[in-house]
C-alpha cells in the first residue's frame, strides 16, 4: 500500500485510524481502508505486510456473498463512493468498503469450535473456557464437542477481556445476547463446513455486529479472515499439538525471539518474516475462496 495513503487523508471527511483500518465518515455511510498494517501484542509494527488489506478485504466480500447474512456492505467498487475516494482508486481499489453506518453493539462475539490459545490454557488449569465446563480429557487443539460462544469486552486499546454470557446480558439485554449468540454459531459453524471442504479448519473467530434504524442487526467490519481467525491446515492438523496456521502467528513467534520487551516500540520486521507472512495470508485466499489476490 502506498506510504502516501497512510499518512494523508481524503480532503473534507474525517477519519478513524485503527490498528489496521481506516475508517472515513460520510454521515450515513462509512468507507473503510484496510490497510497493510500488522498488529502483534497489542502494537502496529513499523513494517508492513504488502497485499495484506486487499486480502482482508477480498476475503470478507467472499464470505458474505457465501454466507448471505444481513450485512453493512453497500460497494466494494470505488467509483460508486464518493469523488474524493474515486479519485483515489489508484490506492483505495482492492482494499476499501462502502458501508451503512451501524451502531456497534460493544462486544466481540467469539466461537469456538477447538482448544487453542487463551482457551487451551484455561483448559489446562481449570477445565473451562472462558468459565465454560468442558469435557474432560481433552488435548490441544482438539475440537470441542460442540461449537462454545464466549463474548469478549471490545477495547480500543489492549486487549479484549474475556467476559461471562451474563455480563453480556447486561450490556446488551437478553433478548440481543440470545440472537447473537444463534447468529454467531450459526456462521461459524456454515464457515467451517466450507472451509474443511477446502482443506483448513476454521478452530475460532470473532465477529462485530451492529443495530441500524429500525432494530435490525447486522454483520459489521471483516468476517472470517486471517485476522479475525484462527486458520489451520487440515493435513496438518494433530491432537496434542499447536498446528501451524495462516495468520499473523508467524509474526508473532518471530517476534518471541527478539529482545523486544513489548513495552517499547517493536523492532521492523525482516525481509524473510514479511515475505512468508504475505505468502501465508494469500495461501489462505487461494485455498478459501479459488482466487488470488485481485
Amino acid at each position: 500500500m502506498p506510504r502516501a495513503l497512510l499518512e494523508s487523508h481524503i480532503e473534507g471527511y474525517t477519519c478513524r485510524r485503527g490498528k489496521v483500518r481506516d475508517v472515513y465518515d460520510l454521515g450515513d455511510r462509512l468507507v473503510i481502508v484496510a490497510s497493510d498494517r500488522i498488529s502483534a501484542f497489542d502494537w502496529v509494527l513499523p513494517t508492513p505486510i504488502p497485499d495484506k488489506g486487499r486480502i482482508l478485504t477480498q476475503m470478507t466480500l467472499f464470505w458474505l456473498g457465501l454466507l448471505q447474512v444481513p450485512n453493512h456492505l453497500v460497494s466494494a467498487d470505488v467509483r460508486a463512493f464518493p469523488k474524493a475516494f474515486a479519485d483515489r482508486a489508484d490506492v483505495l481499489e482492492g482494499r476499501s468498503m462502502l458501508v451503512r453506518k451501524a451502531d456497534v453493539v460493544p462486544i466481540e462475539c467469539v466461537v469456538r469450535g477447538y482448544l487453542a490459545g487463551s482457551g487451551w490454557k484455561e483448559y489446562r488449569m481449570s477445565g473451562t473456557v472462558c468459565g465454560l465446563k468442558i469435557a474432560p480429557g481433552l488435548r490441544e487443539s482438539d475440537a470441542l464437542p460442540e461449537p462454545i460462544f464466549t463474548p469478549a469486552t471490545k477495547a480500543e486499546s489492549g486487549h479484549d477481556e474475556n467476559i461471562p454470557f451474563e455480563k453480556m446480558v447486561e450490556v446488551t439485554g437478553r433478548a440481543v445476547a440470545d440472537e447473537l449468540r444463534r447468529k454467531s454459531i450459526d456462521i461459524y459453524r456454515r464457515g467451517t463446513e466450507h472451509a474443511k471442504s477446502h482443506g483448513i479448519i476454521l478452530a475460532d473467530t470473532k465477529f462485530e455486529w451492529g443495530r441500524v434504524p429500525g432494530g435490525d442487526l447486522i454483520l459489521i467490519d471483516e468476517v472470517l479472515t486471517p485476522d479475525s481467525s484462527r486458520f489451520w491446515p487440515l493435513d496438518s492438523h494433530r491432537p496434542g499439538v499447536n498446528p501451524p496456521s495462516f495468520d499473523k502467528q508467524f509474526v508473532r513467534d518471530w517476534l518471541e525471539t527478539t529482545k523486544w520487551d513489548k513495552n517499547s516500540p517493536p523492532p521492523p520486521l525482516p525481509a524473510d518474516v514479511v515475505e512468508k507472512t504475505r505468502e501465508k495470508y494469500a495461501e489462505a485466499l487461494v485455498r478459501l475462496t479459488g482466487t488470488g489476490i485481485s
